[in-house]
């Protein structure tokens, strides 16, 4: 893949965007890192391949990963109720869960009955502390200050749901007995050399220099570093040429030569359609079909906007970040020019 026909600096100044990274994927290979503009508005410190950015709900992603290949072990299982493996915390049971229940395959897209509520889900206020998982699920925190529940009938819709990861979250935890954060450092980040992805509650001073800001309006954001504490949905900080490495590992497991231990069924479960959305996979989302399927998780939050497509069957594929929040869809603003400017 190729950027043709486009002058991304020129784009990134049109449209007030302080930096941008780009990992370009062709023939399950990275054929091409770039970065552009800086870190944090004001400085020179310039963005390049190890310049480590806010990933946001691309996040998802990865956790969809980790269970896939944990069920692929037998220590999950994508269609029992969860309830049989959560240990901290239970999903209430209500008239809506009688006939279906909420299992990993309707949690990973996003068609479990659980809905976020209104205002929940914000970034991390540190005067209030970084919640546990179970707090937050009970509706204890001002991070979700509610208790979580089944609000619609089991695979009977869909509604985008960062509780719903939670609880996947919180079901890792309670099986494998650990924190995720050190979960996906032993099963996906070290086997695949992920080196500058991590899940981390205060950016390290020692690295802080490879740490960009967020920004909207040319401004940095207050914080200047969004902090999202519940990892599994949104907690991720990594750049486009680890997130291009894990993607090359699903496309290298389509072939049978999974590093992690994932197998071709297990990938192609997860790039099928789910439950009542033709456009819903597991952890990610669909266009297309059979060959040329296109698979896509977006991540938008506080002064970071994201985007990571890819044609798995086609060994092709695109990651594209920026340190700015435009306030529009990704493919309304730079990244959706960017993207568009690709040849294959």
């Amino acid at each position: 893949m190729k950027i043709e026909n486009i002058s991304i600096s020129d784009r990134m100044e049109h449209y007030n965007v302080t930096g941008l990274s780009v990992a370009l994927i062709d023939e399950s290979q990275i054929n091409m890192t770039e970065g552009y503009g800086v870190l944090e508005a004001g400085t020179t410190n310039k963005v390049n391949s190890n310049s480590i950015f806010n990933a946001c709900s691309i996040s998802k992603f990865l956790t969809s990963i980790l269970v896939m290949k944990f069920t692929e072990q037998g220590i999950l299982d994508l269609d029992e109720d969860v309830n049989n493996r959560l240990i901290s915390w239970k999903v209430p049971d209500n008239e809506l869960t009688q006939k279906n229940k909420v299992t990993l395959r309707r949690l990973l897209s996003h068609q479990s009955g659980v809905t976020d509520p209104e205002g929940s889900f914000a970034e991390l206020n540190s005067t209030q502390g970084f919640p546990t998982i179970v707090d937050l699920l009970e509706g204890r925190t001002p991070y979700c200050n509610v208790p979580i529940k089944v609000k619609y009938e089991p695979e009977s819709d869909f509604q985008y749901s960062d509780a719903g990861f939670c609880i996947i979250q919180q079901i890792i935890e309670d099986r494998i007995g650990k924190p995720f954060n050190e979960v996906m450092n032993e099963h996906i980040f070290e086997p695949l050399e992920m080196k500058n992805s991590s899940f981390l509650q205060t950016i390290p001073k020692v690295r802080r220099e490879d740490f960009s800001c967020g920004h909207f309006n040319g401004k940095i954001v207050n914080g200047k570093y969004p902090i999202y504490p519940y990892p599994a949905a949104s907690g991720l900080w990594t750049t486009p040429y680890d997130l291009a490495i894990l993607v090359i590992e699903l496309m290298s497991s389509l072939k049978g030569e999974s590093k992690i231990g994932l197998s071709s069924s297990k990938v192609r479960e997860m790039i099928t359609s789910q439950g009542s959305k033709e456009w819903t996979g597991l952890g990610v989302f669909l266009n297309g079909s059979e060959h040329e399927i296109e698979i896509s998780s977006l991540g938008w939050g506080v002064g970071f906007q994201s985007m990571m497509v890819a044609y798995p069957y086609l060994e092709k594929g695109a990651v594209i970040m920026t340190n700015t929040d435009l306030g529009v869809h990704q493919l309304k603003g730079i990244i959706g020019e960017v993207f568009n400017s690709l040849t294959f």
